[in-house]
């Protein structure tokens, strides 16, 4: 099993602090971060690069917004090698509301015609070996639609988005 992946709405100003580094040291600097972070949390897990693969088509790249969904943003650490033994990546509110605007007008079913298990294996989409007939449906459905909730409730709040890699 390889890399999860967790997503946290946070205010792009958090106790007088703007800078997004130092704001993610501090709130995932703290061991109960997930528990302290839930009403703003999502838990992708393991299908966040099978998630990725159906909105862009490409197990890493894309254009923006769709690629934003996982894998854009400022990495704000590097190969988890830094203090927080994670990789955290940053989108601003800037870009989560374009992000948001074009979940929420791609139904699920527009992307759903890239699942293709053998294909996403081919491809290097991690986990794809996981995939099997009925995970679309079963597990990247309501990941999509969790992603889509998630990321309109930040928009709509003026919230940035951390994506935590561990």
């Amino acid at each position: 099993m390889g890399l999860a992946m967790s997503y946290l709405r946070v205010p792009p100003v958090l106790e007088g602090e703007s800078d997004p580094g130092r704001i993610a040291r501090h709130v995932f600097g703290a061991a109960d971060w997930r528990r302290r972070g839930a009403p703003g949390l999502f838990e992708l897990g393991w299908a966040w690069q099978a998630v990725h693969y159906l909105v862009t088509g490409d197990p890493w790249d894309g254009r923006q917004p769709e690629a934003d969904v996982v894998c854009g943003g400022r990495l704000l650490t590097e190969d988890g090698t830094d203090e927080l033994g994670m990789d955290v990546i940053y989108l601003a509110p800037d870009r989560v509301k374009p992000t948001a605007d074009h979940l929420v007008a791609t139904p699920f079913g527009e992307v759903a015609g890239r699942y293709d298990p053998a294909a996403m294996g081919r491809a290097g989409v991690q986990d794809a070996g996981r995939l099997d007939a009925a995970a679309r449906d079963r597990v990247l459905k309501p990941a999509y639609e969790g992603l889509t909730e998630f990321f309109k409730a930040a928009a709509g709040d003026g919230q940035a988005i951390y994506k935590v890699m561990a």
